[in-house]
């Protein structure tokens, strides 16, 4: 089941570099798609227009069979949830991190899932080899770069958004971690979100499909 389509998306940059030129691209629901491309082919831009966060991209945009013109744009946003390469940690604790999510008001909503409780924080920090090394009361800002993106990236999974938008999650990280990365990865695919990885590492054996990105075209590439 196709869960997001993007058909037609343009944008040009600043410089009016044409960066997108109708793009197309559907996500299935429990598929794990990797964008790859030369630097500065917009691999980047791909993946913020997709979360509607370019308002001059134009194309049209549909989730689960709802045009995006009928969800608001923080809506949108919980339910196709951006993790750039490079997050921001916030300051406080770990705990306080992973709960961001929750302050925010479209994750209070009525009928939102309720934050989790510290033994699932723990569960989530293991999934990705951090509980033996960090704790919930770590201070974010001791974190190395590869601990600060892992933490990053269970933030935006522990929300469980509808489709995950990944931009290059493994980039920091050692062979080791980046496996525990990319099994989690496949794991929430597994549970029904559809995910889409810029990726510049050789193949992890997770993605299904891999498309590249070269003068504003994205192709599946095959083999």
């Amino acid at each position: 089941m196709t869960l997001l389509s993007a058909q037609g998306i343009t944008f040009r940059s600043a410089e009016g570099v044409l960066l997108l030129d109708g793009v197309g691209i559907e996500l299935a629901a429990g598929e794990v798609a990797d964008v790859t491309g030369p630097s500065g082919s917009g691999k980047t831009t791909l993946l913020r227009a997709l979360a509607r966060l370019l308002p001059a991209a134009t194309g049209r945009l549909v989730l689960a069979g709802e045009d995006s013109s009928a969800i608001p744009a923080q809506a949108w946003r919980a339910r196709v949830a951006l993790l750039p390469q490079t997050p921001a940690i916030r300051p406080g604790t770990v705990r306080e991190n992973l709960l961001l999510p929750w302050r925010l008001k479209v994750h209070a909503a009525e009928g939102s899932a309720s934050a989790p409780d510290d033994r699932a924080l723990l569960s989530a920090l293991d999934s990705v080899g951090l509980a033996a090394d960090i704790g919930l009361d770590r201070d974010a800002a001791r974190l190395s770069v590869g601990q600060a993106a892992r933490v990053a990236l269970l933030r935006v999974m522990l929300t469980a958004p509808e489709v995950l938008l990944l931009d290059e999650p493994d980039a920091a990280l050692d062979e080791e971690s980046a496996t525990l990365v990319a099994t989690a990865t496949a794991e929430a695919a597994a549970r029904g979100a559809a995910v889409l990885r810029v990726r510049h590492r050789g193949s992890d054996g997770r993605a299904g499909r891999r498309l590249r990105l070269a003068g504003g075209t994205l192709a599946e590439v095959s083999g």
